[in-house]
Formats: C-alpha cells, structure tokens, sequence
C-alpha cells in the first residue's frame, strides 16, 4: 500500500464528507488550502512502484504515479493550495460560502483522483466526479450568465464523456488479458481489431474535454462566469485531467499518422484560433480564457504529431508543456483578482514575465517548455507554426498586460503566496527540466537558442504595440463565439421542456392516470395471451 497516495486521495474526500455537517461546512473555508497539501508530498515523494489497490482480488480500483501523472499532480496541487488562500479572502462576507466549499472539495477530489487513477473503471468515475464538481464551481458565479455557463459546462462534458466511455469499453474489449488497467489497455490498443473506432472515439472525447475548436465555447463561457479562484483552478489544473489521460490512453510507440495528424492539425489550428478571438476581447477574464483555448491547441497539437511520428517521449514533454501553462495560467487568473490600484506595478511586471514566458522569454518558464516541444515538432510545417502561434501568443499576453494596467483598480486583494505562485511559474518548469530526462540546461543558454526564443516575442510585442499606436479596433466578438449559435437550440430545448412539463402535469391527474394504469394493464394481460 502507498501511504502518500492514499493520503493525497482520502484528504479532500474527508473534508467532503464532513460538509454533510453545517457546522464543520461553516469551518471549511480556512482548511482549502490545506486539503491538496498530502498530493503535494505523494508527487514528491510517493514511490512510482508501488500502487494503492482498494477493492479485492476480483476487482480493485489502482491508483499509481507515473512521471507525466507525479509532474501534473505536484504542479496542480501548488496551484489548488495558492488558489484555497485566496478563495478564503474572496469569500469573506459572501453568501454561498456552504456551496462553494463543496464544489470546490468534490472538484479538488476529482481532480487528484483522475491524476493518481491507473484503471479505465476509477479514471472514468472520478472524471465525472470532477466535471460535476467543476459544473459547481461554475455556477457559484453570479447571475444568469453563471447559470447558463455552468448547465454549457455540464453538457459538454457529459456529452464528451460519452464518446470516452465508448471508447473506453471497446479499447478494454480490444485488450486479450481484458485488464482494465490504462497501461494494459494503452499497450495492445494500436494493434487490436477495433482500434480504429476506439481510437476516433478517445480522441474525439477528450479533444472535447481538452476544448479543441469547435467545442473550446464552453472554457469562456465557464472561466468568464466562475469566480476567480474557481476558474483559476478550472484553467490550470482540472482541464489538464483531458491532456494527461490522453498521453496515457494513445500509443505512442506506434506511427499512427492517420489520428496523429488530423488532431495535430485541429490543435494548431486552436492555438491561432485562440490568439485571433482573445484579441478582440477587453475583459482580462476572457483574454486569459481564450488563451487557454490557445494553449491546449499547442499541447494538444504536440501530443499529435508524436502520435504521427510514434515518438515515445510525447508523453513526458507534453505534459511538461501543460505544468508550465497550468502554473502560469493559475496564476495570471489570480492576478486578474490581485491588482489595486496602488501597486499595479509591482504586480503586472512579474505577471508581464510569466505572461510572455506563455510565448518563450529566454530564462522564463515557458523558453524551457518551448525548447522541449521542439524536440517533438522537429523540421518542417508544424515547427514553423509553431513559432506563429509563439509571436501570436506574445501579442495576446501584450493586450492582456495591456487590459490588466486599464482595470486596475478591480480588487484589493494581494498577497506574498500570488508572488511565490509567480516564482514558481519560473523555477519549478527549470528544476522539473534538470531533474527529468527530458534534456541538459548548458543546450538552453546557447545564443542561438536564446536568439530563437526572443525573436518571436519582440514580434509578438511590436504587433500589440502597432495595434495599440494605430487604434484599430477589432469587431467585437462575444464571449463563446461559435457557442452563440447554442442559443436557437437552448429556445427549442426550452419549448420541449415546457410541453413535457406540462404534460407531466396532465399525466398527474388522477382520472388520467386511473385510466393509463388500466390501458397498461390491459395491454400486458394481451401481451401475455399471445401464443
């Protein structure tokens, strides 16, 4: 048994349980920021072989570590513990707290389990665990906007979780043994009878969950309605669960250009999708949401061309990739909350840091998470869109800069853990670099190198400052986009709602239902007469 993995599991589901109490709920809000605390120390510290089995020698749930999973985990578990600190300020003298503090448990539950869960049967429930959980989050926000943004998260997801689910069956059907473990499944997924359609089936499911373009509506809708600490945690951590469990279903030791590239394709695609619509945004809340369309387009789009290629190590550098960008995009959520007015400087300098680091500043964060993705991108069309999406970002974090300095004065909130988040943006994505094998620091401070990194910047910058001189105003574009379309369907859902419910109430009535109770009976006595 690991002890480290059962503590990072039982924490927030213990805490969970004890909201049942009104009054321990009450208590709750000073403890969120202690309940990721036992994941932080399994992702540090938890051995990779030894697994946690709850069940019996029949069936059992498996909860283990791999490299991507303890890097994800450690990273989302800093990023849960800054985020439960703020939310206890955020809160204070809100109403709602109660329903907050479960939301946020359940999600932090959810989230964990999905990270540390090595069978199909405990990654799928927890998975549902945590878009239940994230859909409340969603909806602590306020207003009419909340509510329908939270019902659009719910949906999406549990229609992206169909698609997994069936995926998953036929993938475990597929294995000879019939093991339900990932690693099992993952191993004899590419040569079975049915890979073809279990692989479209994942890949369609999670490329949903991930919010690849078309289906990104929900992230704005979502991150634009939940509070801040709530779509912190969404953005950086929870959509994350979609890219590490892509990285541990798909095979990357087979070529399968045929999955490969058309996902390579619709993630690049996301990542210039994302910049185009998030310049045309002046809430910092929805620039930052559209980024994240962006960056997990790019992550998605790395775990892509590795599955074309059969590159073994996608795996470690595209979730190498998605810690960097969930670091940073927890923390520039945060920061959205953190700015007054009297100290914008001393915040938006090392969120402009962090911001750009997202493009590839030589020495941030993001120039080493660039640098390993070139490994997978190598020569030829994708590199070199690559370095577009690099100076499309570099113009997106401009504008953002740019909106955080004009809606300065949106909170007073500012603390010394927003700026250790910001530190950590910076040196966990280096000392994680150095202490996997994923490459050497001496290759990252070549002048070439160094050179390659900051010439997309400087370009992404000029465009926002040329843009910014020259006024031009884009056309507004609302939040969601193509999700503007789901209000025709959301008119007619309503109309078949309302004629089921009244109908319902019709069916109620007692002389209606006499009758319909004899009608059945009738039928089924015929039924059974029937030779």
């Amino acid at each position: 048994m690991n002890a480290w993995i059962a503590g990072a599991l039982a924490t927030p589901f213990v805490l969970l349980l004890a909201c049942v109490s009104s009054r321990l709920r009450s208590r709750m809000l000073a403890l969120l920021a202690f309940a990721p605390l036992p994941a932080l120390t399994a992702a540090l510290l938890a051995s990779h072989d030894v697994p946690l089995r709850i069940g019996s020698a029949r069936f059992a749930l498996v909860f283990e570590l791999d490299v991507p999973g303890a890097m994800l985990l450690g990273a989302a578990a800093l990023l849960w513990i800054v985020a439960g600190v703020h939310a206890r300020g955020y809160l204070v003298g809100r109403p709602g707290a109660g329903a907050f503090v479960v939301a946020w448990l359940m999600t932090l539950t959810g989230c964990v389990g999905v990270f540390l869960a090595a069978d199909v049967v405990g990654f799928y429930f927890l998975l549902a665990v945590l878009s239940v959980g994230a859909a409340g989050l969603v909806l602590q926000g306020q207003g009419a906007q909340a509510l329908r943004a939270g019902a659009i998260y719910l949906g999406v997801a549990l229609f992206a979780e169909a698609f997994l689910l069936a995926g998953l069956i036929l993938a475990v059907q597929a294995s000879p043994s019939g093991s339900l473990l990932i690693a099992d499944v993952a191993a004899t997924l590419a040569s079975s009878q049915s890979s073809d359609l279990a692989l479209t089936l994942l890949v369609v499911g999670l490329g949903i969950k991930a919010g690849l373009v078309p289906f990104h509506f929900w992230m704005p809708l979502a991150y634009g309605a939940a509070p801040v600490p709530a779509a912190a945690v969404l953005s950086g951590a929870v959509v994350k669960a979609s890219l590490l469990a892509m990285v541990r279903l798909l095979p990357f030791d087979t070529a399968l250009p045929e999955f490969g590239l058309p996902l390579a394709c619709v993630g690049m695609f996301g990542a210039l999708y994302g910049v185009a619509i998030g310049i045309t945004q002046s809430n910092p809340r929805l620039v930052l949401a559209y980024s994240s369309v962006s960056q997990m387009g790019f992550a998605v789009a790395i775990v892509g061309v590795g599955l074309a290629t059969g590159n073994a190590a996608t795996p470690l550098i595209a979730a190498f990739y998605a810690v960097h960008h969930l670091l940073v995009k927890g923390t520039l959520f945060l920061c959205v909350d953190a700015v007054p007015a009297m100290r914008a400087r001393a915040v938006l300098v090392p969120a402009g840091v962090i911001a750009l680091g997202l493009a590839g500043l030589p020495l941030a964060g993001g120039f080493v998470a660039k640098y390993a993705a070139k490994d997978v991108f190598g020569e030829g069309a994708f590199a070199t869109l690559a370095v577009a999406s690099s100076v499309a970002t570099a113009w997106l974090m401009c504008h953002l800069l740019r909106r955080l300095a004009v809606d300065a004065n949106l909170s007073a909130r500012f603390s010394w853990t927003w700026f250790a988040m910001a530190a950590a943006c910076v040196f966990v994505p280096w000392w994680i670099y150095v202490a996997t094998p994923i490459g050497t620091a001496s290759a990252l401070l070549a002048a070439s190198v160094l050179w390659s990194s900051l010439w997309p910047v400087l370009a992404g910058g000029a465009l926002a400052l040329a843009m910014t001189r020259t006024g031009i105003r884009w056309p507004a574009v609302p939040a969601g986009d193509v999700g503007a379309m789901l209000r025709g369907l959301e008119r007619v859902a309503g109309r078949i709602a309302t004629s089921f419910q009244q109908g319902d109430v019709v069916v109620r009535r007692w002389h209606v239902a006499s009758v319909a109770l004899l009608l059945i009976a009738a039928a089924f006595y015929w039924t059974l007469r029937a030779p």
